[in-house]
């Protein structure tokens, strides 16, 4: 089998699996979301907001047509990985089109609170599904094909690339609050990501999925990034043990140190993980009832280590906490004072609090 002739297998293999995901929201919905903004709301008069909605094209169900994304099955009953930023809006409804070109209702799983990862599920049985690779390790240069609903128009759109780069660190906005996070980790290619590629596969030559599409550099020509399905793997897991993405958190707040932090507050290291709140009224560096208040942490110590891991500004103590799971112990090198003392913090659960 030729090089061509091998991409021509993998692509048909790959390609039943490979979903578009459509966006869809009530007219009503539009209009209540457009009159609570207080920018849109003073500057679009009702009449021409009804115009613009009437002229907007609409699904079967009469509900607007937003955009689109892309999306994988990955089991036979009908689960689906995507990236959040595609399915962030949760007064959104959501549809997958199958690549024999039926629409299909979806549902929300769960979205990741820390990758950018979502899981969707469809009333489908015996779906075709991409294969998640069982080796972590890459290659520099290795052949890899991307997969996806290309500008949100052109389904089953297919590129082709290499393995340009590993341990990419980028920042992104993955939720409707335009907050960007940082996305740790991810693999870089040059195989051709458009916007509406996001969140289908990039595979091998095996046709087993080693990405999920995630982001590209605008105004560069052939970077993109894909999340490695290691982190997919464990959202699974969560799911079919919890029915939820648990993440563990310490529940503090920190500023990572710099040289120019250093100079600029007199201190004596210019590493770590400054606790300090932000400022904001009823602001808090340590939230009550956290791991960080029940190992001690108070409000200007600087952690230095984690896990016997020097904290800077490419391993943050976010990033450490990440790798590891709930109910975890992790030792703490902490300069108070002036004097170095260790701590133990044990992870919990992160969920929505008031105060965080």
């Amino acid at each position: 089998m030729t090089f061509e002739q091998q991409i021509i297998s993998t692509v048909k293999k790959i390609l039943p699996a490979v979903v578009s995901i459509t966006i869809a929201k009530d007219p009503a919905t539009i209009k209540e979301e457009v009159y609570r903004n207080p920018f849109l709301g003073m500057n679009i008069p009702p009449e021409q907001l009804e115009e613009e909605l009437k002229e907007a094209p609409h699904d079967e169900k009469g509900r607007i047509k937003l955009g689109g994304g892309s999306g994988f099955f990955v089991s036979s009953n009908g689960i689906v990985l995507t990236n959040k930023h595609v399915i962030a809006d949760p007064n959104a409804s959501y549809s997958v089109i199958t690549s024999d070109e039926k629409n299909h209702d979806a549902v929300v799983l769960a979205r990741d609170p820390i990758n950018d990862i979502a899981i969707l599920k469809v009333n489908m049985k015996d779906c075709p599904v991409v294969e998640l690779e069982e080796s972590e390790k890459l290659d520099l240069g290795q052949t890899v094909i991307a997969v996806g609903n290309a500008l949100g128009q052109f389904q089953n759109s297919v590129s082709t690339g290499i393995v340009a780069g590993l341990s990419r660190l980028i920042s992104a906005v993955t939720d409707l609050s335009g907050k960007q996070e940082r996305l740790r980790g991810l693999i870089q290619t040059d195989a051709a990501i458009n916007p509406g590629n996001s969140g289908g596969p990039l595979v091998n030559l095996k046709g087993n999925a080693i990405g999920i599409n995630a982001a590209i550099v605008f105004g560069a020509q052939n970077i993109g990034f894909a999340i490695p399905v290691k982190h997919a793997k464990k959202d699974l897991d969560e799911i079919k043990k919890f029915g939820r993405i648990r993440r563990p958190f310490v529940g503090l707040r920190y500023v990572l140190l710099n040289d120019g932090l250093q100079e600029k507050f007199n201190l004596s290291l210019n590493h770590g993980a400054l606790v300090i709140n932000e400022g904001l009224p009823g602001d808090v560096a340590v939230i009550q009832g956290s791991p960080a208040e029940e190992a001690g942490l108070k409000e200007f110590d600087i952690i230095t280590h984690c896990d016997k891991k020097q904290i800077s500004q490419n391993e943050t103590l976010e990033d450490i906490i990440s790798e590891h799971e709930i109910g975890d112990k992790l030792k703490l090198n902490v300069s108070r004072n002036g004097n170095v003392i260790q701590k133990e913090i044990i992870l919990k659960e992160l969920k929505k609090l008031d105060s965080f």
